[in-house]
């Protein structure tokens, strides 16, 4: 989450106005705390249902919302599911996907980015591993801040 947040420039406000999209009124205490460093007093995990809250505000936030209630947040969540509502929320296609993970050099065939969003119990299923995730992020880092102009100090 602290991520997303510092790839979009997302402030406290709007951070907590995803949750809320997501359908829990997050505090600004308890926002300081998911968004610490895991080496900072007060640093708190911030649990995969809340996760999956916030990644589903901002698939409302920027997509629109399906209802008139926001969708039933996954329990635990894993980096696949992580990955598909990021693909969802920032309407990316495959190609896009790929030229992201080639921004972090990090090269990922069409088959095998595809068996990421397949169904667990499919046989052509593929877990997305932590760091194929931290490389999609960093890649994604590269891509949405490259335009934001950085004005010398």
């Amino acid at each position: 989450m602290r991520r997303v947040r510092y790839i979009f420039d997302f402030s406290d406000q709007l951070m907590m106005l995803i949750f809320k999209l997501g359908g829990y009124e997050a505090s600004k205490p308890e926002l300081a705390a998911w968004l610490a460093r895991e080496e900072e007093p007060g640093f708190v995990l911030c649990e995969d249902e809340k996760l999956a809250r916030f990644l589903n505000g901002l698939i409302i936030k920027n997509r629109g919302p399906k209802g008139d209630e926001p969708p039933e947040p996954e329990r635990v969540l894993s980096n696949n599911m992580v990955l598909r509502k990021l693909k969802i929320a920032l309407n990316l296609q495959a190609d896009d996907l790929l030229e992201i993970l080639e921004l972090n050099e990090f090269t990922l065939s069409k088959h095998e980015l595809s068996a990421l969003f397949r169904r667990p119990d499919h046989k052509n299923y593929r877990e997305c591993l932590d760091q194929l995730l931290r490389n999609i992020l960093d890649g994604m880092e590269k891509h949405y801040r490259k335009n934001q102009a950085r004005t010398p100090g």
